[in-house]
């Protein structure tokens, strides 16, 4: 095998190798995700399979001899002469030039909602820290420490005190 085809399967075989399929799966919160992801998995596999098998082998060599004695070395020689004058064409990609910049900026794109996201996270979980802290610290707590920590709480409080609203 030469050409675009073996490269093709070069690349998928070495992509099959650097993929972390068990640590992606560890990052898979639901059932369908697993689901899915199982799917995607098989898929791959397949084809990967089916370009290791099918498009890996090199054809058969012709035993130009062997048809020469049965069936007369005039047919044979114009067949193998037919044979031997097909060109196949070499692929030429097209669709990747295409489709590389789409690819790029998405994965910019993901990046950017990775860090978006592990900054949420980071906010989240002090939010959460803070959140068990008082849960703790709740029933012994005073209004006026309460308050230190919620100033804008506390405001709202003393407006409401001193435009005599009580909530009716």
């Amino acid at each position: 095998m030469s050409g675009p085809t073996k490269k093709v399967v070069d690349v998928a075989f070495k992509a099959s190798r650097n993929i972390d399929w068990d640590g992606m799966a560890k990052l898979l919160v639901t059932e369908e995700a697993r689901k899915e992801f199982a799917t995607l998995r098989r898929a791959f596999n397949e084809v990967n399979t089916t370009l290791q098998t099918k498009f890996s082998q090199e054809p058969e060599p012709i035993d130009w001899e062997y048809y020469r004695k049965g069936i007369g070395s005039r047919l044979v020689d114009m067949y193998k002469e037919a044979y031997d004058s097909i060109e196949i064409p070499k692929y030429v990609d097209t669709v990747t030039p295409q489709y590389k910049p789409k690819f790029d900026s998405l994965l910019v794109e993901l990046k950017e909602a990775e860090e978006k996201s592990f900054k949420e996270s980071e906010r989240l979980e002090k939010e959460i820290a803070e959140v068990q802290e008082l849960k703790k610290k709740i029933s012994t707590m005073t209004a006026n420490e309460y308050f230190e920590k919620h100033p804008e709480l506390k405001k709202k409080f003393d407006d409401e005190i001193r435009n005599d609203y009580w909530g009716y």
